[in-house]
């Protein structure tokens, strides 16, 4: 019985996935993905890269953050199931996302009112929206 690992250079992993090498690279220096091994002087997988690169995939398209992503990769007790650690950053960016919306709300609001400006100087629109800007912040 062979127990070998079939291993994949970086190029073929990056075309099978649809990504550059230098994404490859990038994720490993981001501490996301670990090489097998190297032939040579290049990085090798093995078959389990594509199941993490597209859990990578899932994080980016919920809009988590390099750091993020390690967090969830591997900043949780390894015990902690999927569901709970899915649960807590989804949780966290919710918040975020919720902050964001809210000052680009605001942000919205005072373009809005800047559209009907009518100041004849910028000075001018500072010194009458100043207290507009505060709320921004």
């Amino acid at each position: 019985m062979d127990n070998t690992v079939e291993v994949i250079p970086i190029g073929v992993v990056a075309r099978r996935a649809g990504l550059r090498v230098s994404a490859l690279r990038y994720y490993e220096e981001a501490g996301l993905i670990t090489p097998v091994r190297r032939i040579g002087r290049q990085r090798a997988y093995d078959e389990t890269i594509f199941s993490s690169l597209a859990l990578i995939g899932l994080a980016q398209e919920a809009g988590f953050t390099i750091a993020e992503t390690r967090h969830l990769i591997s900043g949780f007790d390894e015990k902690t199931p999927a569901s709970a650690r899915w649960r807590a950053m989804a949780q966290a960016k919710i918040a975020d996302l919720t902050r964001r919306i809210e000052q680009a709300q605001r942000m919205k609001g005072f373009l809005e009112g800047l559209v009907q400006c009518q100041c004849e100087t910028l000075d001018q629109c500072v010194r009458s929206r100043s207290e507009a800007l505060r709320t921004l912040r």
